[in-house]
């Protein structure tokens, strides 16, 4: 079986981008990393990215004139290299519905709490730990899923519980999540991959 043609989207540290590079020159997934677009120019996942010889591009909101010309920009970079696999990883943008009907059931998404609670407009990055401490919930953990239309509320693909404790801050919070979060993304796109991964209505299924 060839190897799967794979895009990553980042915004941040790229820790999650790192995790499937580790995996991927393993060869415990059968992929390639083909292209690496941030809409941030000092992204460190940039720099993980070229280290690895994984090409990497800068794309500036700004240059554009609307949101639809920028999705449409990445898109474009995203069809020039037959990517076949969309990965969000640490990505703090909405796709437009151009790119997620291009690729229907075909983009990953990792987001740091178990859907459907903590997610949503406005939770991402640190945000998401710092409700989950506030509202006093015992246990919280990492979705990976699907991308629809909506935010966070795509197919779950597979999620990940760990116990919140009384001394988490939101700092020791976000290190455990992290830790589930590379491994279910890792694992998703590996399936992925394989073509074990199944959508019927709103279930994945692993065949």
């Amino acid at each position: 079986m060839s190897s799967v043609r794979i895009g990553v989207l980042i915004s941040g540290n790229g820790t999650n981008l790192q995790a499937l590079i580790d995996s991927i020159e393993s060869g415990e997934i059968n992929g390639r990393i083909c292209v690496v677009i941030s809409d941030r120019e000092d992204a460190y996942g940039l720099i993980r990215a070229r280290k690895h010889g994984i090409e990497a591009l800068f794309i500036n909101k700004k240059d554009f004139i609307n949101n639809s010309d920028f999705n449409k920009k990445i898109l474009e970079e995203l069809k020039k290299r037959g990517i076949q696999l969309l990965v969000l990883a640490g990505y703090l943008r909405i796709l437009s519905p151009e790119i997620i009907k291009e690729y229907r059931n075909r983009i990953i998404n990792i987001h740091p709490a178990l859907i459907p609670s903590f997610c949503g407009k406005g939770y991402y990055g640190e945000r998401v730990h710092k409700a989950v401490l506030e509202y006093g919930v015992k246990v919280t953990g990492a979705t990976v899923h699907f991308v629809d239309e909506g935010t966070d509320t795509g197919p779950i693909i597979f999620q990940k519980s760990i116990e919140v404790h009384n001394n988490d801050t939101v700092e020791s919070l976000q290190k455990k999540v992290l830790e589930v979060e590379h491994t279910l993304l890792v694992k998703a796109v590996k399936m992925f991959c394989q073509g074990r991964l199944k959508v019927i209505d709103r279930k994945v299924l692993e065949v």
